[in-house]
């Protein structure tokens, strides 16, 4: 019979945390990597679906994530690249999260993944 380590831990965090976690979990599972300002604005893009690019870029300096708009639009053209958001519209195109990332975003919001690392058997 197989022994199994289990971690259990169990916390109660903001929405916003639960927002990254979820992110973070989806890009590492795929091997995606970001920086943190690209967390925090997929975390911001999240609860705020269906933006406008250039007034997106504009939040994202007024929250002081990047410093300028130019760089928020280059961190959007990144993640459009890496899958993690999707553009809409021909004139003023709005972004999105990918809904692939489905991340949970209203009320209450419990993960419950459950995650076994087992070595692999060598041959």
């Amino acid at each position: 019979m197989a022994i199994v380590n289990k971690v259990d831990l169990k916390l109660k965090v903001s929405l916003d945390t639960t927002i990254k976690y979820q992110i973070l979990t989806y890009c590492f599972f795929k091997d995606i990597v970001i920086s943190n300002s690209d967390l925090e604005f997929l975390a911001v893009l999240a609860k705020n679906p269906k933006m406008e690019i250039s007034k997106f870029s504009i939040l994202l300096t007024e929250l002081t994530i990047f410093k300028s708009a130019q760089s928020a639009r280059n961190a959007i053209s990144k993640a459009e690249k890496k899958n993690l958001v999707v553009k809409k519209g021909n004139n003023k195109k709005t972004i999105v999260i990918n809904k692939a990332l489905n991340v949970q975003k209203e009320g209450l919001v419990l993960l419950d993944y459950k995650i076994l690392g087992s070595e692999s058997k060598k041959t």
